[in-house]
């Protein structure tokens, strides 16, 4: 693994790489959360050079006043520029899965697939947020050890700027039409409710939705050869 420090709009992104063979840029939850997705990198190394970074103000990254759908896009793009790729496998946790999707609306003639674990959403329901409250409290959750902390700051500002990015008259339209494989994967103990995600999957033209029968949210920590078993032949697909 090398780790590097790119530059985007005068702000440092911490970056790092491992593995050899088709790009691979994954992307964390949050917003607000540092990297975590070493797990999954590694289920791929042998076949894929994966590269990882956080965001502004998350992490090793630079801290900025501003944070948002559009700043966000500007880091995902930054990293691909900074390494050189023509067109990679993004892939993303949770709110990265989001973030990955989003980013192949906006770059699609970069994006050779899509993986969306444990996200993928485009939704603002509040009887899903009453669920997802109602479960945390109840049920709580597993979480991954995070080695940095969480900025909540990040986190308001661009799930404010994600309610706005949504509202788009055309949005749907246009995730109806971006046709590069794609594969979500979400858990069935998973206290996000999983049908919002099922739904854009149904949309998008060449994709396909998994579930894995008792994994929660961070999918990996209880289920991770499952989770390989599933990830794995879908980087393979694209990539030969």
């Amino acid at each position: 693994m090398r780790e590097r420090y790119i530059l985007v709009d005068n702000l440092t992104l911490w970056t790092i790489e491992q593995g050899a063979g088709y790009p691979v840029i994954l992307c964390n939850g949050g917003a607000g959360c540092c990297d975590y997705l070493q797990p999954i990198a590694e289920m791929i190394e042998d076949m894929a050079w994966v590269i990882r970074f956080e965001q502004r103000g998350c992490g090793r990254s630079q801290i900025a006043p501003h944070y948002s759908v559009e700043t966000s896009l500007d880091d995902l793009e930054a990293v691909r520029k900074a390494y050189g790729l023509d067109r990679c496998i993004v892939g993303g946790h949770s709110w990265g899965a989001d973030l990955a999707l989003i980013y192949a609306l906006t770059y699609p003639e970069r994006v050779a697939g899509l993986l969306c674990l444990a996200g993928g959403r485009m939704h603002n329901d509040r009887e899903w947020s009453a669920e997802y409250h109602r479960r945390r409290a109840e049920e709580g959750e597993q979480l991954p050890e995070f080695a940095y902390p969480f900025n909540q700051q990040v986190n308001e500002q661009v799930n404010r700027s994600w309610k706005s990015y949504i509202q788009r008259p055309m949005l749907f339209r246009d995730i109806s039409q971006l046709d590069c494989p794609t594969l979500f994967v979400y858990g069935s103990r998973d206290i996000r409710p999983g049908w919002p995600v099922q739904q854009i999957a149904a949309l998008l033209p060449n994709a396909r939705f998994t579930q894995l029968e008792g994994a929660a949210h961070f999918l990996w920590l209880t289920h991770h050869p499952e989770l390989k078993r599933v990830v794995r032949p879908f980087i393979a697909e694209i990539t030969h």
